[in-house]
């Protein structure tokens, strides 16, 4: 258990876990099987909700802290990497940020203990458009009741915490806004809301043993004291609540940036080992200028991302900055794709095989441009901050300067 140690000491505590899981990663993809293991053994290192200020049992690690561990780890290990962003980042800082004494408590005791919240915005007819998301949730009383689906939900049917946005509406039906509700669902401890199932679970390209899920709400019933509300209220709450969102995209970024670094590690590796034509094929210029292309992707994406998890947003938020949270994750995720894959050509046929990790890895990555906000809308938002404006992209939309109502 790490207590008051510096960024080295979680690296070094990273690499450990990070050569204990190197040969179980394949089993998880193989099998599409959580890796509990690899929970517990994250749990015990004291990374589950490191993030987590100290007075509710964390180690109020810093952000940087927490990338440096998730690069490392997912060199090793995609989906455990991806657990750590979850246990740190996003639906947790929303609720350390916002909540009342009782959430953050509530929510710590879970995470601390190894679960990985799911954060719940995405729906059949709201992906990038969240706000066109249709789940209600109608006041009645001192409680809310809440119907809609989610999908592609990250962890759903693993994940004990969530984090549920809806259309708020008052008992009238009158629209309030967008708010964030609090949900626990522990089927294997008894805990069963009524009206909260897992419908369906996706089969996916990579990152194959975290379950990618269907969330059904029939009048799920919330109480007032789990509804996640920030000062700003549920009129401009949403937007509030996102800016914890900006960390999910830097751990996201770091992930990327990890797989790629171990792909990096790989091809190094194979190029010293590997002959051809009766020399190393390290000494092929043309391959040593793919791995120079590499290794600079690889360390401009650290640096980006370090400088993101460095950076503050506006209003003294503890979360980083938008702009730049958007910059590295779209940086660092579309490098990653070429890094890996320039890796894999360079162990050839044996990369395109299960023999080496290359193919998993190349599986792996792939979803990074896509999940916590594609490289095309985060690209529009970095141009629009660039142009002063506001870049609407509905069909009736249009550019406004930032700050206009």
């Amino acid at each position: 258990m790490l207590d008051n140690k510096d960024t080295h000491a979680y690296r070094a505590i990273a690499r450990e876990l990070a050569a204990k899981f190197a040969p179980r990663a394949a089993e998880w993809d193989q099998t599409r099987n959580y890796c509990w293991p690899n929970v517990a053994d994250l749990t015990d290192a004291g990374l589950m909700g490191m993030t987590i200020p100290k007075r509710y049992g964390g180690q109020g690690a810093s952000y940087l802290d927490t990338c440096v561990v998730i690069e490392e780890i997912a060199r090793a290990c995609t989906l455990s990497s991806r657990i750590v962003v979850e246990a740190n980042m996003g639906g947790i800082a929303a609720i350390m940020a916002y909540g009342t004494e009782d959430q953050k408590a509530f929510a710590a005791d879970l995470v601390l203990k190894g679960d990985k919240p799911a954060i719940c915005i995405t729906e059949p007819e709201a992906g990038s458009a969240a706000t066109e998301m249709r789940t209600t949730a109608r006041r009645d009383g001192n409680r809310y009741i809440l119907n809609g689906t989610k999908h592609w939900i990250t962890g759903g049917g693993i994940s004990k915490l969530h984090v549920i946005f809806a259309r708020v509406e008052n008992e009238d039906g009158a629209p309030e806004g967008i708010g964030a509700f609090i949900v626990h669902s522990d089927p294997a401890n008894g805990v069963r809301p009524a009206g909260f199932s897992v419908t369906e679970r996706r089969r996916t390209l990579g990152l194959c043993g975290m379950p990618e899920t269907e969330l059904r709400f029939e009048d799920l019933i919330v109480e007032d004291k789990f509804v996640l509300l920030p000062p700003s209220g549920f009129k401009r709450g949403f937007a509030d609540l996102m800016t914890a969102y900006n960390s999910q995209r830097v751990g996201a970024g770091t992930v990327a940036l990890g797989v790629a670094a171990g792909a990096l590690d790989h091809a190094t590796r194979y190029m010293k080992e590997r002959h051809q034509f009766g020399r190393p094929i390290a000494e092929f210029q043309g391959l040593q200028w793919m791995l120079a292309d590499m290794d600079i992707g690889v360390h401009a994406s650290r640096l980006m991302l370090h400088e993101a998890a460095r950076s503050q947003g506006p209003g003294g938020l503890p979360f980083p900055d938008m702009v730049t949270a958007a910059r590295a994750k779209t940086f660092a995720t579309e490098t990653a794709i070429k890094v890996v894959s320039d890796a894999l050509q360079i162990f050839g046929a044996r990369g395109y095989g299960e023999q080496e990790p290359l193919e998993r890895m190349y599986r792996d990555v792939r979803m990074f441009t896509i999940g916590g906000g594609t490289a095309q809308i985060l690209k529009t938002l970095v141009a629009g901050s660039r142009l002063g404006i506001k870049t609407p992209q509905t069909r009736d939309g249009y550019a406004r300067r930032a700050g206009d109502v």
